[in-house]
């Protein structure tokens, strides 16, 4: 007689699994990867072939010969995490940190914890956070733009700062919003969104970051939900602090696509396994990476807040979780009488 061992409900059939979604995630980020390689060249394509190599190489070394179980590089996880790492640091970063964020981010932020869908960090931030508080000159030190085809004025070749922290040196030295804004080192707002200037390579074009988005939003691998919650969060109290004091905040708009928040915003924070799982949570979720991100960008010691933000998030996504469960599948509730 056969037995069968039958899992727990529901029992939900569909196409869908995990190479399949880290594939279509990699692609969303190609248009972002080809501006990068536009504005900073080689260097940038270097750094993210060796982020993604080490990835695959570390989660394999580990699985193989530590865990000794199934080798799951072929799912695309550990390839996402090295191009979202590579995305998160300058073009000019030296290949050796840039291998010791890889293998912190795959060793430590997934594998430790026993590898995809246990990992309560994202892998990526994990590396990321870990390379900014050890080498933080390096990581700070941003290489100017050089555009393979130039049809117009670019920066000087000199490194310089991001916008965010040209605003919170220049307003901490006693400048007004104005006059940063008025000098010749504050990058226009036609070139943020372009990404014609310094930063970290893989954040620098908000055009390309948001054509990615809006496909994996028509192919269902994220919802609007989480990272709509963060951009309106970050809009809505940048745009209070400016209307306060228009002379130390700048307008809310600028906030939307200086730094890393939308990369953040649609990239990050919706990693299905370190985020919250219903709509209620991912709303709560959203609201507390846009709050902690304004409070971190506006008073805190970093110019940027964003991954500091979703790690932090990330730690209640359990609590949420438990505030906010799904319903669930075959419960019947007793109708009152």
């Amino acid at each position: 007689m056969n037995k069968y061992t039958i899992s727990g409900s529901p029992h939900v059939h569909s196409t869908e699994n995990t190479q399949k979604v880290m594939i279509r995630v990699i692609l969303a980020l190609i248009p972002a990867l080809l501006v990068a390689f536009y504005y900073f060249g080689w260097p940038a394509l270097r750094l993210t072939v060796i982020s993604v190599a080490v990835c695959l190489l570390t989660e394999w070394l580990i699985q193989k010969f530590l865990i000794k179980g199934p080798v799951t590089i072929k799912d695309g996880s550990a390839a996402l995490t090295g191009l979202l790492l590579a995305f998160n640091v300058p073009a000019n970063l030296p290949i050796w940190m840039i291998i010791v964020g890889s293998v912190v981010a795959i060793g430590i932020g997934k594998m430790a914890f026993g590898g995809l869908g246990k990992n309560p960090f994202n892998p990526a931030l994990v590396g990321r956070v870990f390379m900014l508080v050890s080498f933080p000159t390096a990581m700070t030190t941003w290489p100017p733009t050089s555009p393979l085809f130039h049809f117009g004025p670019i920066q000087d070749a000199v490194t310089g700062p991001t916008p965010l922290g040209l605003l919170k040196e220049n307003v901490k030295n006693g400048m007004t919003v104005d006059e940063i804004m008025a000098s010749d080192e504050f990058i226009p707002f036609v070139n943020q969104v372009l990404g014609n200037h310094g930063g970290s390579f893989g954040e620098v074009c908000a055009i390309a970051l948001l054509l990615g988005a809006i496909y994996l939003i028509c192919r269902k691998v994220i919802d609007i939900w989480t990272p709509l919650t963060i951009l309106l969060t970050v809009f809505v109290f940048t745009g209070i602090c400016h209307l306060v004091d228009p002379t130390r905040f700048i307008a809310p708009w600028y906030h939307l696509v200086y730094g890393g928040l939308i990369l953040g915003a649609f990239f990050m924070a919706t990693d299905m396994v370190t985020s919250p799982m219903t709509t209620q949570g991912k709303i709560l979720f959203g609201f507390g990476i846009g709050v902690i991100t304004v409070v971190i960008r506006l008073w805190g010691a970093y110019p940027e807040g964003v991954s500091f933000a979703i790690l932090i998030m990330n730690a209640l996504t359990p609590l949420i979780n438990k505030a906010f469960k799904p319903k669930v599948f075959g419960v019947v509730k007793p109708s009152k009488k």
